[in-house]
Formats: structure tokens, C-alpha cells, sequence
């Protein structure tokens, strides 16, 4: 019997994938749940299990796009499992005994002509040094080659010298995931009134919480107590003191939700992922750093679904693991705003009328101005800032050994 596998479908409104990585060869024996390709949609990477075993006739190439329903491989579920479980090595015939060449006599090269390049005439080479160009580029009419004063007034500058270097390109279509977030970011500028607020937050605050609970945290909980915990429990309080960043619009109306689902950006090996943290708001700090922590991990092994990656209410992006000071992150449609963490940097701040060295980072948000008003925005990073600032009043409830469940 052979068995026809078709694309199944991978979610909701996907019509089509692209097949990223065959991981099998054609003729090749295949056990039933095996993963025998990549499959790429607009939302993630996902595998494509055999669904019974049998000998395995590929129907289609890497990066082609395919219809889901449409047939990609043929599995003859009668074949028998081949011995060692390979295919036999087909017996290379013996080779014919290679005739020794005598080598060639090489033609006498014929005497190349050599000129004397670069030589230049006091006055040619005043004009070559004041317009900065190198006499041995340019090629001289004079006598056995010499520069004249004409030649270099008629020279011009190179626009590039070559170096000897590689100057190869290449030229690889883009992911379908990745043409997906393309169109997305696009999108996003595009189509919303996308502003962009600023603010600075001292860090002192939280490194001394961290640096007083972080090995009890990590010995009890097993996971490390970092600033994402912090991040996603200050934008939990901002949402709820300011809803309308939790919405989001559908064409005349407005939907605000009374979840934060929280979409939290993290880089896999397809590039930017960003699975969410769902209801946020009844989790407690390991419980934020535990499903951080799991869905990085999903993201960095390729196991994102699209179920991971659908339905957050706000997003948060972490650029400063990568080093940046400063950025205007883009929103992630549907939603209406996004809050991008920058890198922490030592800087001298006024407090109390003296100067003090503390650790500083730069926090922005990003938001669509037809549905969130300057006084919201500003509010919401505020908020953010108040709570990040004073952790052990406003995230803690001034207990930070219940809070962090010590």
C-alpha cells in the first residue's frame, strides 16, 4: 500500500508552508513518527512526522511553498525494512586502468612589455597629492610611461580600489517565517500611528534585591531570579493602571482585555521569536522566570508552536542582552504597544542635590497613537519606572521573602 502524506495544517488562517529542510533523501526507509522534514509556515518552524514506515518517495523540493492538504511524499507501507536499517551501498565497478599522460611541454611564454607606471613630473605630482590620488593609478601618456602635468589634471579619484580581498555574494531566498515578519514589521509601520516615549530607570533597586535572594531563589526554585520577572510584573501593574495599552483595534472598535498575555521577544535559530506568557498577572515571580525560561529553551531547540506565539495583549523586548543603549522597537500587530529594555550602563545622576553613580538603563515604549493617547503613554512608562524603582513597595508588597515564596 502506498500511502499519500498531505501538509496537515498547522493553525488557524494558514493556508500554506514552505518545505525548509527535507531530513530524510528519497528511497530511504522511514519509521512511522519519525521526523522526516522541516516545514516553515508565517508563524514558526515546526517538524513533520512520517505517518506510517515504509520505503519514502519525496513529491517536493526545499523551498518550495505547498498548499496545506497537498500531497509531499509517498510512503510504501509494504516495503520491507532493509538489513541494518540503510539502504545497500551500491558496488562502485572496477575502474579502468587510467593512461599515465606525458606532461605537456609548455609553449615558450612570449616576453611581456613592461612600462614604467607611476612616474610623475614634479608639477603632475602636485596636482595628484591635491586631490589625494595615488600616481601609481594613474596611467601616464609621457614618454616610457611618465605622468605629465595634462595627465593629472584629467586623473580622477577612484571610487574604490580593489583590494585583492573576496568580493563574492550570494543570493538565498528568505524563510517564509522570516518574509512573514518582514511583511509584518512593514505592516506595523505602515498602517498605525506608531510613537515612540522614552524614560531612564535606576537599576540599584533591583540589582540589590537580586544580589540579597538570588542564590536562595535559584537553590529553591531551580531557575535564576532575573530582570524579566521584574520587567513583566512592572507591566502587569501599568496595564491594569492604564487598560487602554492592553487593547487593541479591530477595525471601528476597540477591544481591551482584562488578561496580560505577554508576549516576550526572544532570538531563536530561525531568527526573533515571540512566544507569550499567558495571564501573567496570577503568576508569581518563579512562575514568570519558570515559563521564560521554558519557552526559550523551546525556542533555541526550534519546538515553538504557533499556539506559543498567538494571542499576546503586549509585547517586551529585551534588546540589552544584545548591547543596545537605545532603539524605538516596532509594534507587534495586532497589538497597540511594545517596551523595549536596553543595556545597563553606570552613569552619574542627580539625588538629593549630589552626584551619585548608579546603574541606569534607558527603557522606550512604543504605541499606536489612534488608540493610546500621549497622557496613557507617558502614564504607562512612568508607572513603569515608579515600579521598577521602588520593587519592594509596589511588585513585592513589601515582603520579599513571600513574593519570591523563600
Amino acid at each position: 500500500m502506498v500511502l499519500e502524506m498531505k501538509v496537515p495544517s498547522p493553525g488557524e488562517s494558514i493556508t500554506e508552508v514552505e518545505i525548509a529542510t527535507w531530513l530524510v533523501e528519497d528511497g530511504d526507509y522511514v519509521e512511522k513518527d519519525q521526523a522526516i522534514a522541516e516545514v516553515d509556515s508565517d508563524k514558526a518552524t515546526l517538524e513533520l512526522p512520517a505517518e506510517a514506515s515504509g520505503i519514502i518517495t519525496l513529491k517536493a523540493e526545499e523551498g518550495d511553498a505547498v498548499a496545506v492538504g497537498q500531497v509531499v511524499c509517498l510512503i510504501d507501507t509494504d516495503a520491507e525494512k532493509p538489513e541494518g536499517g540503510a539502504k545497500e551501498e551500491k558496488k562502485e565497478a572496477p575502474k579502468a586502468e587510467e593512461k599515465k599522460e606525458e606532461p605537456k611541454k609548455e609553449a615558450p611564454k612570449q616576453e611581456e612589455k613592461t612600462y614604467a607606471t607611476g612616474t610623475a613630473s614634479p608639477a603632475a605630482k602636485k596636482i595628484l597629492d591635491e586631490k589625494n590620488i595615488d600616481p601609481s593609478t594613474v596611467k601616464g601618456t609621457g614618454k616610457d610611461g611618465r605622468i605629465t602635468k595634462d595627465d593629472a589634471v584629467n586623473a580622477k579619484a577612484s571610487m574604490g580600489t580593489p583590494t585583492g580581498g573576496n568580493r563574492g555574494s550570494e543570493r538565498k531566498k528568505l524563510s517564509m517565517l522570516r518574509r512573514k515578519v518582514a511583511e509584518r514589521l512593514v505592516s506595523a509601520k505602515n498602517e498605525t500611528a506608531m510613537l515612540t516615549t522614552f524614560n531612564e530607570v535606576n537599576m540599584t533597586p533591583i540589582n540589590k534585591l537580586r544580589s540579597e535572594y538570588k542564590e536562595a531563589f535559584k537553590s529553591k526554585h531551580g531557575v535564576s531570579l532575573g530582570f524579566m520577572s521584574f520587567f513583566t510584573k512592572a507591566v502587569v501593574r501599568a496595564l491594569q493602571l492604564y487598560p487602554d495599552v492592553n487593547s487593541m483595534i479591530d477595525g471601528d472598535y476597540k477591544i481591551t482585555y482584562d488578561f496580560c498575555d505577554i508576549s516576550v521577544a526572544v532570538s531563536g535559530p530561525k531568527g526573533l521569536m515571540v512566544p507569550v506568557v499567558r495571564n501573567a498577572e496570577n503568576l508569581t515571580f518563579r512562575g514568570i522566570e519558570n515559563e521564560i525560561k521554558r519557552l526559550a529553551i523551546r525556542a533555541r531547540e526550534g519546538q515553538i508552536t504557533v499556539d506559543d506565539m498567538t494571542g499576546g495583549t503586549f509585547t517586551i523586548s529585551n534588546g540589552g542582552v544584545f548591547g543596545s543603549m537605545l532603539s524605538t522597537p516596532i509594534i507587534n500587530p495586532p497589538q497597540s504597544g511594545i517596551l523595549g529594555m536596553h543595556n545597563i550602563i553606570e552613569r552619574p545622576i542627580a539625588v538629593d542635590g549630589k552626584v551619585e553613580i548608579h546603574p541606569m538603563m534607558y527603557v522606550a515604549l512604543s504605541y499606536d497613537h489612534r488608540i493610546i493617547d500621549g497622557r496613557e503613554s507617558v502614564g504607562f512608562l512612568v508607572a513603569i519606572k515608579e515600579a521598577l524603582e521602588s520593587p519592594m513597595e509596589l511588585l513585592m508588597d513589601n515582603d520579599p521573602k513571600k513574593a519570591l515564596e523563600l
